[in-house]
């Protein structure tokens, strides 16, 4: 599976940004998707995740309450929706599949996931 990410963009703290990841390939619906962020000299750490067939989802503290991961399955295609954003939420976004839905844990390793976008900035103002 072949994932584009896109969305990013210049924003001030407080605005919104919606990041979108389309698969291409394969269809979405035997992976988890998760959006990873990695800022300058930071490791790459998960944000949120979504598994395809159950709906359910994930959150870290940092995003729970002001990030929203959804699907549309016509589309193929993940969202990320980013509100309340601030200056340390930038970071080149990324997007990442993992084949398989039966698992009875998150998967929040960004060595868990076999598949990558190429990324795209969101870059956050003071």
């Amino acid at each position: 599976v072949q994932l584009q990410a896109s969305g990013g963009g210049l924003v001030q703290a407080g605005g919104s940004l919606t990041l979108s990841c389309a698969a291409s390939g394969r269809s979405f619906s035997d992976y988890v998707i998760g959006w990873f962020r990695q800022a300058p000299g930071k490791e790459r750490e998960i944000v949120a995740a979504i598994n395809w067939r159950t709906d359910s989802t994930y959150y870290t503290d940092s995003s729970t309450g002001r990030f929203t991961i959804s699907r549309d399955n016509a589309k193929n295609t993940v969202y990320l929706q980013t509100n309340s954003l601030k200056p340390e939420d930038t970071a080149v976004y990324y997007c990442a599949a993992r084949f398989g839905t039966y698992t009875s844990r998150w998967r929040i390793n960004a060595n868990e996931y076999n598949h990558w976008g190429q990324g795209t900035l969101v870059t956050v103002s003071s």
